[in-house]
């Protein structure tokens, strides 16, 4: 089985799932893809009116197009995960952090508090951990004292089998023995993930012009790159964002096709890098499509984590009040990304 049959085979919704899980700042729901997966029901949140789409077209669950903030009322659930924006937290968005009028992380506060789950989950990206690490200090203080243990690792999405290298942080909050997801050994490369796709697809609109080739060559001397920015198909991805994906930048990803020429991606060649099966159809523009698969959970790492809630929810274990604020601090962040 190759690499897209993978994914059109293990990542398919289930329609019967239990328990309710609430995806807070849900995207197009890569997050949710996993989970639903393994057999959970959810119900996503998200403002963009094209993620809420491709959200409703694709999966079980619904989608409530709305913004978010910390007086917007919860239902109960026994599982709440998101991605609260990290633009406060990116380099790309100025780490503004707490300052930020897009900060998330109120909400899924609110949200914890309101619907007591048995275990919830937050990702965001690795720049919550540097400038912004006393808001992390601050957000993880608020969740322990709703009587969480709170556990945090920096994971690399490439060691989930997604052929992408992609680092978030991932914190999980619990009241009994958590296990995160075993990393797996082999890494799917770019190709293995694109297998026949590149030669299959008419993408003469996105093949690079001359003057784009020489503005590609510019920026990689300036940025003193000692390895093309090309999409090289032995290994895995580099990160796969909006900017490089939608924009005509130095920093894009791009195919060295075999005459030499190099192009952009598709929306379907960014969205098999993030670990989105075939049959998941973007709604909306092309842009829109490229932002939806840049800002999402790969639908694989997401799995991974889905495995591992359904295997704490089947456990008996539950600790006392008592015993949780003997647990207080968090577990050591491993600046290595497992």
């Amino acid at each position: 089985m190759n690499f897209p049959e993978k994914l059109n085979t293990l990542l398919r919704p289930q329609t019967q799932g239990s328990p309710l899980v609430l995806d807070l700042f849900a995207g197009c729901g890569g997050l949710a893809l996993g989970f639903e997966a393994h057999s959970f029901e959810t119900l996503g949140f998200e403002m963009d009116k094209d993620c809420c789409a491709s959200y409703r077209h694709n999966l079980s669950g619904d989608c409530i197009n709305t913004k978010l903030d910390a007086s917007y009322v919860f239902p109960k659930a026994q599982v709440v995960i998101g991605g609260p924006p990290c633009q406060p937290f990116s380099v790309g968005g100025h780490q503004n952090g707490i300052r930020d009028a897009r900060d998330g992380f109120p909400s899924f506060i609110s949200a914890i508090e309101q619907s007591q789950p048995d275990i919830w989950m937050f990702e965001n990206v690795r720049g919550l951990m540097y400038k912004n690490k006393d808001y992390l200090d601050r957000i993880i203080t608020e969740l322990q004292n709703l009587d969480y243990i709170v556990e945090f690792r920096l994971l690399n999405a490439v060691n989930y089998g997604v052929p992408q290298n992609r680092e978030r942080v991932i914190v999980v909050g619990h009241r009994g023995e958590f296990n995160y997801p075993t990393t797996i050994g082999e890494r799917v490369t770019a190709g293995q993930a694109l297998t026949a796709l590149p030669e299959q697809t008419n993408t003469e609109n996105k093949l690079l012009t001359s003057s784009m080739d020489t503005y590609v060559a510019k920026y990689e001397k300036a940025s003193h790159c000692i390895t093309p920015r090309d999409l090289h198909l032995d290994r895995p991805s580099r990160t796969v964002t909006c900017r490089n994906l939608a924009g005509a930048t130095g920093d894009m990803h791009r195919i060295v096709l075999p005459n030499g020429a190099r192009r952009r991606l598709t929306v379907r060649e960014g969205a098999r890098l993030q670990s989105f099966p075939d049959w998941f159809e973007f709604q909306g523009s092309e842009t829109s499509a490229f932002n939806q698969v840049g800002n999402a959970v790969p639908p694989l790492l997401a799995y991974a984590l889905a495995g591992s809630f359904r295997e704490y929810l089947n456990s008996s274990l539950r600790l006392s009040s008592a015993e949780i604020r003997k647990r207080r601090h968090p577990t050591q962040l491993n600046l290595l990304a497992a």
